[in-house]
């Protein structure tokens, strides 16, 4: 079971997400906060895996949550819901360090594949705000490695590197490339090493930037 830490300020979102998040679709709500100025305290009850945040709330939002969380040592990881126009929170979020956006309006089967990927360590893009979410990257990041050419990389990276920019988890990879996960583990670092990236978001950018994985339509 994933465990699962509900942050909205609305409790009509809140209970349908427990519904989608189900035991049977294998996750344990955990608990619940309507605001991010809960989150902290409710991380330290609760010990979720992975914390599910609304982006804009009424006194501390899903930024500002998120960059307090991260501070933590070994703090879960968090998906940000956020709705289409929202880019000065996507740009704000991405500083903080969330890990994953998912659109509110989105059908639940993509808000559990979402919550599966970042929950084991990878970073989601709902492909509605992929650009935006880019983009706003490139703005505010510091340098990463964009533009840099890639022949340093051996070809499993190069297959690695992929598989990370479509928002894939470690195990994910694992599965895809019939190797272990303390070997995608190694190529990860390998490739973070000689393409100076600072974490999976940046290489996500940087597989869309050089053509390694193309935005959807």
């Amino acid at each position: 079971m994933i465990r699962v830490l509900l942050v909205d300020d609305q409790q009509l979102i809140r209970t349908g997400l427990q519904r989608i998040l189900a035991p049977r679709a294998g996750f344990d709500v955990v608990g619940e906060c309507s605001d991010g100025s809960e989150v902290e305290d409710a991380v330290t009850a609760h010990h979720p895996d992975l914390v599910i945040m609304d982006a804009r709330m009424k006194d501390v939002g899903g930024a500002e949550a998120t960059r307090r969380l991260r501070r933590r040592p070994d703090s879960p990881p968090v998906l940000i819901l956020t709705t289409f126009d929202d880019d000065e929170v996507l740009s704000a979020s991405l500083r903080a360090g969330a890990s994953g956006f998912q659109l509110k309006d989105a059908p639940g089967e993509d808000l559990i594949r979402a919550a599966r990927v970042v929950a084991e360590g990878g970073a989601w893009l709902d492909p509605t705000v992929t650009a935006r979410v880019l983009a706003a990257y490139r703005t505010t990041a510091l340098p990463t490695a964009t533009g840099t050419r890639i022949e340093p990389l051996s070809q499993r990276e190069r297959e690695v590197l992929a598989h990370i920019g479509r928002g894939l988890s470690n195990a994910e990879v694992a599965g895809e490339l019939h190797i272990s996960e303390v070997t995608v583990k190694s190529h990860i670092g390998h490739i973070f090493t000689k393409l100076d990236l600072r974490d999976r978001a940046a290489a996500i950018v940087f597989a869309f930037d050089n053509g390694i994985v193309e935005p959807l339509a």
